[in-house]
């Protein structure tokens, strides 16, 4: 984990990442989502386009995970070190999910922001940053996969944006409603398998088990994938 952090701090990847992630995340919430007009203090008009950012942030983030590792050819010396596979899993997977932490962290002059203007209900807050990480770690498992299966950057990228893109409108309830038409209950049990359902119950405040553990359980089965496809190639 420690040497992946110096990895995304030393160059500036990282910094560039973050940046980009504050202005689209509160431009969106102060400009398109009214952030200072609503007659409510609350932060629902940052949520609101929190996991469409994320959609691009965290396949950035972590499509060189283990490409880089392919591309260089240092796969094979990353697995005689000391540490096992898994460790070597846990601990990018840690790295990366720290910057998803460090940009949710950023945001906090938003929310002084809201409690300066009004009175909001800070438990709702606090939930909807959970949400919001949790979103941002499922799409980093999701692009951790498919960077185990290439060496190119690019194409971990591309691939794992249309993953977490589709992970997001099975949700949607326009595309909800348009395969119920189709097909009668498929749109609802479709919808149950997007990250958008369970991340508006909590951006409510609603905490409900299941719904976190539908994200530990796509972290985990991800993670599980990556052993998988490593262990394969070392085959």
């Amino acid at each position: 984990m420690k040497k992946e952090l110096k990895s995304y701090f030393s160059t500036p990847l990282a910094w560039v990442l973050i940046v980009v992630f504050l202005l689209l995340s509160q431009g969106f919430a102060f400009l398109f989502g009214g952030l200072l007009e609503r007659q409510d203090a609350s932060l629902a008009a940052f949520f609101l386009y929190v996991p469409w950012i994320f959609m691009v942030f965290s396949p950035a983030v972590g499509m060189r995970l283990w490409s880089e590792e392919h591309r260089l050819g240092t796969m094979e010396l990353l697995m005689t070190m000391p540490i096992s596979p898994w460790q070597a899993i846990a601990g990018k997977f840690l790295a990366a999910a720290t910057i998803v932490f460090v940009s949710l962290a950023l945001t906090f002059p938003a929310w002084m922001t809201i409690n300066w203007l009004g009175d909001p209900d800070n438990g709702t807050v606090f939930s909807g940053y959970i949400a919001a990480f949790f979103v941002g770690v499922t799409f980093l498992a999701v692009t951790g996969v498919i960077s185990a299966l290439t060496r190119s950057m690019v194409v971990s990228f591309i691939v794992a944006l249309f993953i977490c893109l589709g992970m997001i409108m099975s949700g949607w309830p326009i595309v909800v409603s348009a395969i119920d038409g189709w097909v009668p209950g498929v749109g609802q049990s479709l919808a149950q398998l997007s990250v958008l359902t369970h991340y508006n119950e909590l951006t409510k405040g609603i905490v409900v088990s299941s719904d976190i553990i539908f994200f530990l359980s796509v972290i985990g089965f991800c993670l599980y994938l990556t052993a998988v496809i490593l262990k394969t190639k070392r085959a």
